[in-house]
């Protein structure tokens, strides 16, 4: 499998539409526990508001990513942050554990992020993290199907994100020769802030580049999206809730 196109992430934007990201990996970053003096590897860190939190705890923190723009804004933070996509990372038994928050799910070679991570680890360490499972977001993605369609539009599919039952994720770790793996997924209804449209425009350019579709007509397709699904995410209070899915995991190295 290709990498996902990845959105060309902005920061800036990225903290509007999607603050809750960092935000709801507070438990799965509490999960790593890091400790004060382990090296530890944030795999697809982003801006860096949760590499921070771990480097805060007492841990010497290497963040990955492979967009410029999102590194630039962890370097702004003080990080040690470094473009790298995870299919390719270049570390040899460095880290006492590698750490990912809503990043795997980008990566659509995930034996090669495995295997990387496989490499990267000590022996005896721990990857523990969390990603998109099997049926996050659902009802969003049906939309942009049933959406583009009308338009004449598909989204291909090397550019759909990686979304794993259980089996699966465990299959491909399990290959990579990592034991002692438990992988759960939890349902994470999540209110959106600025609606499917901030969504989209926030995590579906790189799919849009694929699709073949003018920039100048997307924001357009996202209203119309958004339009649609707006009776089926709207909760009680009148802010749109997606159907999020979440895959939380802990495994190690064998010794």
């Amino acid at each position: 499998m290709s990498s996902a196109p990845a959105s060309h992430w902005n920061p800036a934007a990225y903290a509007a539409n999607a603050g809750f990201v960092p935000a709801l990996g507070q438990k799965v970053a509490a999960l790593l526990a890091p400790r004060a003096g382990e090296r530890v590897l944030d795999l697809g860190c982003g801006d860096g508001v949760l590499t921070a939190e771990i480097v805060a705890a007492g841990a010497i923190v290497v963040g990955v990513d492979a967009s410029p723009e999102m590194i630039a804004a962890a370097r702004g933070r003080g990080l040690d942050a470094r473009v790298m996509p995870g299919e390719a990372l270049d570390f040899a038994a460095e880290f006492d554990a590698v750490f990912s928050n809503a990043a795997l799910h980008w990566m659509r070679d995930a034996g090669a992020v495995a295997r990387g991570v496989m490499r990267a680890l000590k022996p005896g360490a721990r990857f523990v993290g969390e990603m998109g499972g099997a049926g996050n977001v659902a009802a969003i993605w049906d939309g942009i199907h049933t959406g583009l369609a009308a338009r004449g539009f598909s989204v291909p599919a090397e550019a759909m994100h990686w979304y794993p039952s259980i089996a699966d994720f465990t299959r491909v770790y399990a290959d990579a020769g990592f034991t002692d793996i438990a992988a759960e997924l939890i349902p994470r209804p999540t209110p959106l802030p600025n609606g499917v449209k901030g969504w989209i425009a926030t995590f579906m350019t790189g799919a849009f580049d694929a699709a073949g579709i003018d920039p100048a007509a997307r924001g357009a397709i996202a209203e119309a999206i958004d339009a649609r699904l707006a009776d089926r995410l709207r909760g009680p209070d009148g802010i749109q809730v997606a159907d999020y899915v979440r895959l939380r995991f802990t495994m190690r190295k064998p010794d």
